[in-house]
């Protein structure tokens, strides 16, 4: 019987503090209404599991109190229903315009979105600039990731990214991703940018061979 109440209790301390912001352990006890002793496993767990953080608030004689709230990880397992809104728009765009107009906005949102990559990622080494881009790839909720190798003397980094953060809508729409590489090809100015795996060809991961321009 216990196995089958912490997930539903953890789930239930993932929406309090979405909903509260920061919260202590003796309120999560009391609103849920679970002992002390067993909040603070279940807030052990999911600490372990990375899905919330705390920080110590001292004040008084009285011991510190601990107030959690979910970390970046934690927010991103609560159900969002933003793709289908974004489906939804992104249909109701296609019934009013022709298949061109529909790829000339989707190639503007990444253009923008190209330009202000560039812009966060700066003008450092290849090094630097291929981080800054997995960094802000992580950021959106991609699983990424690169190494370098090293073809007859000329370092080439690949960027793998093995989930898709938009899957949903590119699921409906494969032209969402389609401007991906011409995307990085902008962010990482000066450099030759290769598709060399795609998940919308059915694989199980999108990567990219990166290398400056000779």
């Amino acid at each position: 019987m216990t196995q089958t109440q912490q997930p539903s209790t953890k789930q239930d301390i993932l929406q309090m503090l979405l909903k509260q912001g920061e919260v202590s352990a003796s309120d999560l006890a009391q609103q849920l209404q679970v002992s002390a002793q067993g909040i603070r496993r279940h807030l052990k767990d999911l600490e372990t599991d990375g899905l919330i953080e705390h920080r110590v608030l001292h004040g008084g004689a009285g011991r510190p109190n601990h107030l959690y709230a979910l970390s970046r990880k934690g927010r991103s397992q609560l159900p969002d229903r933003s793709d289908e809104f974004a489906v939804s728009l992104l249909g109701s765009l296609a019934d009013q315009m022709s298949p061109e107009q529909m790829d000339s906005i989707l190639r503007h949102q990444w253009e923008r979105k190209a330009l202000a990559y560039r812009d966060r990622i700066g003008d450092g080494s290849l090094n630097d600039r291929v981080q800054a881009l997995v960094k802000l790839r992580l950021q959106e909720g991609y699983m990424a990731e690169s190494h370098l190798v090293d073809e007859s003397g000329i370092c080439k980094y690949v960027l793998t990214e093995y989930n898709c953060a938009i899957s949903h809508i590119a699921e409906t729409f494969p032209n969402v991703c389609g401007h991906e590489l011409e995307m990085f090809t902008i962010a990482l100015s000066g450099c030759q940018v290769e598709r060399t795996h795609w998940l919308v060809d059915g694989e199980h991961r999108c990567g990219y061979l990166i290398q400056e321009k000779g």
